[in-house]
């Protein structure tokens, strides 16, 4: 039973964040604002949402063909129809349960090419050690960039969001779920856990050089999160109301956008606030900004539901004879 509630908090919590991040985006918007990021979507450059659209199709597709240096030394050479479509289905059961899709992209590994699942999981598992290497450097970056405007902001607590409620609210709930897991007395299991993860981000970066196409490998993976950024840079083309930005603007609140995608399924809520925050940093339009916030999400979103969904329907006609 206790597991079970554990199982649930894990799923409702990650939404209750993102409710919580929309009702209070709501609460501090007047009728004028409303009207206005209605207006905004109304009269957005669809040409450039469309071309961001493209952009982040191309990475996911990108991530399909890169998990086929993963599962190559292991003796496996998944088909790409399969890596694309396993990819997309991942992404989308995502919004459903965080980490789920991982699992999902496994199992349709081994249901349709019959990829063992524990080898299967571990490429993923290295995949993930890549992209927090690459989501690591891009912070570096920002943080180089834009040092000490990033610190002022962080620390001041009359900011767009209240750093000593979210800290509070940390604490809150950190002791909630430590209180739960001392109750079945599991807490040296988190200990454990945490090891676990770290040398599997470890083992996952160490396998990269291992691999035959390594810098082909190495290549995908920038090229990823180089969409990513062009995606993001070129959906901001799209609202009228936004002034030309630096790259350095673009870096920072995509770093800062894409971390809610950790705390939120998709980001939802939590993203567009996000942009929002990094945004009203350099003294941008907070309307506007949380104009942009929601049609970057909204496209995104709207890309990884129908082709996701699409992935999830064709997978059983493709693969016919292997299931």
């Amino acid at each position: 039973m206790k597991v079970n509630i554990l199982k649930y908090l894990k799923s409702i919590i990650p939404v209750s964040i993102g409710l919580a991040c929309i009702y209070y985006s709501a609460s501090t918007l007047s009728q004028d604002d409303i009207n206005s990021i209605i207006k905004s979507f109304a009269n957005a450059k669809y040409s450039w949402v469309f071309f961001g659209v493209i952009l982040g199709g191309l990475s996911h597709v990108s991530r399909s063909y890169r998990w086929k240096y993963l599962l190559k030394p292991l003796g496996y050479n998944i088909s790409f129809l399969n890596s694309v479509l396993a990819v997309f289905s991942g992404y989308l059961i995502n919004y459903t349960i965080p980490r789920a899709g991982d699992v999902a992209r496994g199992t349709i590994a081994y249901k349709y090419e019959g990829i063992p699942l524990e080898k299967g999981l571990g490429t993923i598992v290295a995949e993930r050690a890549v992209d927090v290497l690459c989501i690591s450097i891009l912070i570096i970056i920002g943080l180089f960039i834009n040092y000490e405007l990033i610190s002022e902001k962080l620390l001041d607590a009359s900011s767009f969001i209240n750093i000593k409620f979210l800290f509070l609210a940390g604490i809150i709930l950190a002791s909630i779920l430590f209180f739960i897991l001392r109750k079945q007395n599991n807490t040296l299991p988190i200990i454990s856990k945490l090891q676990e993860f770290f040398k599997g981000l470890y083992e996952g970066f160490m396998i990269i050089f291992k691999l035959e196409n390594k810098w082909l490998f190495i290549f995908h993976s920038i090229f990823i999160w180089l969409m990513y950024v062009l995606m993001f840079l070129v959906t901001t083309k799209a609202i009228a109301e936004l002034p030309d930005l630096s790259f350095s603007i673009i870096l920072i609140s995509f770093i800062l956008a894409s971390l809610t995608i950790m705390f939120t399924p998709g980001g939802i809520g939590a993203y567009p606030l996000a942009v929002q925050l990094s945004f009203s940093w350099f003294g941008i339009s907070s309307v506007s900004s949380l104009s942009f916030g929601w049609i970057m999400w909204t496209s995104q979103t709207l890309m990884i539901i129908i082709f996701g969904g699409l992935s999830l329907i064709i997978l059983p006609f493709v693969n016919d004879k292997k299931a």
